[in-house]
């Protein structure tokens, strides 16, 4: 049915003589829409289950957060409720649970950008669950994945080519996050700096800002003219204030960048922890609630809290904690195994950041009349660039939210001076780490990502031709006619390298017969022995042959530089690509 439907429709197309560019736009309009419907469902999700479980607890058990009583240790159970209700999707749909933003960026630029259309279901109900339930998680990835595989099941449907299904993707993804905060702009650049990499091309550019239009146009028509957050009109205050703009951005530049290194540990932890597969999210849970008994601001993707913090709210002894302990719930939520964004929690922590800092700056200059919320909203924004690495997208957002200029220059400075604080302590973002110390540099793209993937321990040729370093050159001559080898490795008297010899070396001399008898291999071999080691990667090796353009590299012993354990060619590494390049094509094909 759906293939017959597929014909027909490219059928008209052809026959209408539509071009590509106006195909992928119409595309990008249908999945604009679908985007905005999905944000819509999404939402509507997320507040059954915050019904169903906390307003419904909070009435049972008559808890009250405005003071202290001891009813409060009841919210322990709503976020346990929430792991519980995710156990199914675990027990059947593990690999979709294990499908975080991390492996969706690398599927989308290293693996032909074909996500499971499952995932719209399972990944987003899974989500809706955790952050209606008080799991300290953002919608944000979610919906960014959401959206990118309403995009790739279009692209998927209609056969198009891998680098038009990476645009289509992106379409979905731009819908997704310019629903959710009614502001478009940000969501072309999300799309741009963090899903594609800040790779440009017009014709992509125009696909994602009309899908990024279309799901706000959509979104707005369901939910309203409703913005995410009540900002207060935004006031720049005297130039004095630009001071403390630049030193909030080093203090968010080295909060992010803690907070990264923070969020591996905890995950790390959990990984290593010898428990259960579905006992971890249970005890995730666990964890949270408890922080949420004395600080119950941390329970879902803090939208209503946010609210408060830009305008003014909250004391210096609250903001400063929840910097903490945000980022500590945060961080077992999503290392536990439940799933959710990190966009809410990143812009929270620059919230009450920006707010504490604030607050602390207004004691120090009250004359310079400062406003705590305006430090809070520009901290969410340099927060947000920092830990993503992505500026421009923090930059618009917050533009789009306040719909001030005078916003510009202070967000500016805080964004680019945090961002490059924070790249100097990680190289990577909160996206990318993951993928990274896993061995993955998206930058790199897909063919030095299977160069990287692949060790020279499992390409090295072990039975080698050695020559020992005094054979002499007529007995190298009769060597070499029985070998098919050009480069050989030269041991001494113990076994251990001394150095190589190509044929190339000794065609030099082949025909100074009085030689031949006098001079032994080693006076004309290379002593400065280029080598590799096994447990390294093709990438590293390759770049190591580039440099000498020789053809082979002698494989030492990690506990011994001159303990040879093999050899590899460049014909070696070349073949061993093609062989991982094509089960990879196969996997992609299959997915």
């Amino acid at each position: 049915m759906l293939r017959h439907t597929r014909r027909r429709i490219l059928s008209v197309l052809s026959r209408f003589s539509v071009s590509e560019n106006t195909f992928m736009v119409t595309l990008a309009l249908i999945i604009g829409v679908l985007a905005g419907v999905c944000n819509f469902l999404f939402r509507r999700a997320i507040e059954f289950f915050h019904w169903l479980v906390m307003e419904q607890g909070i009435a049972w058990f008559d808890i009250s957060f405005s003071q202290w009583s001891t009813s409060r240790f009841w919210v322990v159970l709503f976020p346990v409720a929430g792991s519980l209700l995710i156990l199914p999707f675990w027990v059947f749909f593990a690999k979709d649970m294990k499908f975080g933003f991390s492996a969706f960026l690398a599927q989308v630029n290293l693996r032909g950008a074909k996500i499971p259309g499952r995932t719209i279901i399972t990944r987003g109900l899974a989500s809706a669950i955790t952050l209606g339930t008080g799991g300290s998680a953002g919608q944000e990835g979610p919906i960014a994945q959401i959206g990118g595989a309403v995009g790739s099941q279009f692209g998927q449907g209609f056969k198009v080519s891998g680098n038009r299904l990476k645009v289509l993707v992106a379409c979905g993804v731009a819908g997704g996050v310019a629903a959710t905060f009614n502001a478009p702009i940000a969501g072309v650049f999300f799309a741009h700096e963090i899903v594609l990499l800040a790779s440009f091309e017009l014709s992509s550019f125009t696909s994602i800002v009309i899908a990024s239009g279309m799901s706000t146009v959509v979104s707005r028509a369901l939910l309203g003219n409703e913005v995410v957050f009540s900002v207060p009109p935004y006031q720049a205050g005297s130039m004095w204030q630009l001071t403390l703009y630049a030193l909030l951005g080093v203090v968010v530049g080295m909060l992010a960048s803690g907070f990264i290194g923070m969020h591996m540990q905890i995950k790390t932890l959990f990984d290593k922890l010898r428990l259960p597969r579905l006992i971890k999210p249970i005890l995730g849970g666990v964890l949270v609630g408890v922080i949420g008994i004395a600080l119950p601001q941390v329970f879902g993707n803090g939208y209503e809290f946010m609210d408060q913090f830009l305008h003014g709210q909250g004391t210096i002894l609250l903001l400063l904690a929840l910097v903490l302990f945000k980022a500590v719930a945060t961080s077992i939520t999503i290392g536990s195994g439940l799933p959710g964004g990190m966009f809410a929690p990143v812009l929270y922590l620059g919230a009450v950041t920006g707010g504490g800092f604030g607050k602390i700056a207004q004691l120090l200059f009250p004359y310079l009349h400062i406003q705590p919320g305006a430090f809070a909203l520009i901290g969410m924004g340099a927060f947000l660039s920092a830990a993503t690495h992505a500026p421009m997208t923090a930059i618009f957002l917050i533009w789009e939210m306040t719909s001030s200029y005078e916003v510009i220059v202070p967000i500016m400075i805080t964004c680019v001076i945090g961002t490059t604080i924070c790249r100097h302590f990680n190289k990577d973002s909160l996206d990318t780490i993951e993928l990274s110390r896993a061995g993955i540099d998206l930058e790199a793209g897909k063919e030095r990502n299977i160069m990287k993937s692949i060790k020279v321990g499992e390409v090295m040729v072990k039975n080698l031709d050695t020559v020992p370093e005094w054979m002499t050159l007529r007995q190298f001559a009769d060597f070499i006619s029985h070998t098919r080898h050009t480069n050989f490795p030269l041991v001494n008297a113990a076994g251990k390298l001394s150095g190589i010899i190509s044929v190339q070396d000794f065609l030099g001399v082949v025909f100074e017969r009085d030689l031949l008898d006098l001079v032994v291999v080693k006076e004309l071999a290379t002593t400065e022995v280029v080598t590799v080691l096994a447990t390294e990667n093709l990438d590293e090796a390759m770049r190591r042959i580039g440099y000498r353009n020789i053809e082979q590299l002698p494989v030492v012993s990690q506990h011994d530089p001159e303990q040879l354990v093999g050899l590899i060619s460049r014909r070696d590494m070349v073949s061993a690509y093609n062989r991982a390049l094509m089960a990879r094509s196969l996997e992609e094909e299959y997915v």
